[in-house]
């Protein structure tokens, strides 16, 4: 366990993962988005509206950046989950 025994999401009642359940787990999930909307910004949107020359290398960068992000937040919802995570179609 990352800290203590709180738990920050829940399993899905339906499908795979897991969903927030306190204001941690929204919390984490809303700096998450922020980010990968940031680094968007960054690498992506502003190059290609200031008129600069797009750089195959400002695309790779990009996707490595957010990759290794989606792992961590992956990662941190996994430990971070009350039960496991597996296929559930409901009650």
């Amino acid at each position: 366990m990352l800290t203590g025994g709180e738990y920050w999401f829940r399993p899905k009642r339906y499908g795979y993962g897991a969903e927030p359940s306190n204001w941690k787990g929204w919390l984490a999930t809303g700096a998450f988005i922020a980010f990968a909307v940031a680094i968007s910004l960054e690498f992506l949107v502003w190059p290609a509206t200031s008129g600069d020359e797009f750089v195959r290398a400002e695309l790779l960068t990009w996707i490595a950046v957010l990759g290794v992000a989606t792992g961590a937040f992956i990662w941190l919802c996994w430990k971070k989950t009350e039960g496991e995570w597996r296929w559930r179609w409901g009650k």
